[in-house]
């Protein structure tokens, strides 16, 4: 049984708010809509009843709920363990990212511990926002670098970096190009080339329109910046991205212009609050002598 459902339901049994338990989670709604809906089906049983936006759990899932619970924490349990000792044995550390990381100082201090401690074997990929936070709490890695709309509620131990805020990314030739800023409102017209639900940095962009009064036209929604960034080149339409997720060095003709009032997000290393391996103690006080708090 997939343990990313089974921590969904958790979460959701808390909440009772399929938005909250996104944020909380770090998915995007519609992921913990279909997590629930699996693990219904897969189970042959319901487990939450939705009527009229309100969701309550039901006599099923009440019945299930503590057996659940000693289960996620068994398999945290058995992960933790694993990691430790798998780290004690090859001094490994794995780290995951968000694609972008390198337009952030983390990038820079990543570099410097592998020169600094050549004897820690890196294990370091990218990965979509989505998988990053239960690859932390599935223990399947020992630190991620994400992004954090709300720091209150990360339930993680987190060393913060730059503070980001989402602009409007135009073709330099747009009538909206030579404004300072702009309001969501302004943008109702346009055609919009976004990343997608994975990335979660879709949902924050939908909200903030319907909050303008308007479901935006989106045309485009993909993994890739450097495509949706060649797509403004061409007049395709415009996009919405945090300002350090888009390096305009090749595409000189297109304008980032901020979002008022501005949204702002963090980035920041994230690793368990307990049972970390000797490496990744390492880096973490790594992190703190170049000035991540």
């Amino acid at each position: 049984m997939d343990v990313n459902k089974l921590n969904t339901f958790l979460d959701l049994t808390e909440t009772l708010n399929y938005t909250e338990t996104a944020a909380r989670l770090f998915l995007s709604q519609a992921t913990v809509s279909k997590q629930i809906i699996a693990l219904e089906k897969e189970i042959g049983l319901q487990l939450f009843k939705r009527d009229h936006r309100q969701v309550t759990i039901t006599a099923a899932g009440l019945k299930i709920l503590p057996l659940v619970r000693e289960l996620v924490a068994n398999n945290a349990a058995l992960m933790a363990e694993l990691n430790v000792l798998k780290s004690q044995q090859s001094n490994t550390l794995t780290i995951r990212a968000i694609p972008s990381i390198s337009q952030y100082r983390a990038f820079n201090i990543l570099a410097a511990f592998t020169k600094a401690h050549p004897e820690i074997k890196l294990n370091f990929a990218e990965a979509e926002s989505e998988t990053l936070a239960n690859s932390i709490a599935q223990r399947r890695t020992d630190i991620v670098f994400m992004r954090i709309f709300d720091v209150a509620k990360c339930p993680y131990d987190r060393l913060l970096g730059e503070t980001d805020h989402f602009v409007a990314l135009l073709p330099q030739q747009h009538r909206l190009a030579t404004k300072k800023a702009l309001t969501i409102a302004d943008l109702r017209e346009e055609s919009f080339l976004q990343l997608d639900e994975a990335t979660n940095l879709l949902d924050p962009v939908i909200k903030m329109m319907q909050t303008a009064g308007y479901q935006p036209n989106v045309t485009y929604k993909g993994k890739r910046v450097e495509l949706i960034l060649e797509m403004i080149s061409r007049g395709m339409g415009v996009s919405i991205l945090m300002s350090h997720s888009a390096d305009l060095t090749d595409f000189p003709n297109i304008v980032a212009v901020p979002i008022a009032p501005a949204v702002n997000s963090v980035v920041a290393f994230v690793r368990p609050q307990q049972q970390n391996t000797p490496a990744s103690d390492l880096f973490w006080q790594f992190c703190q002598q170049h000035g991540m708090r």
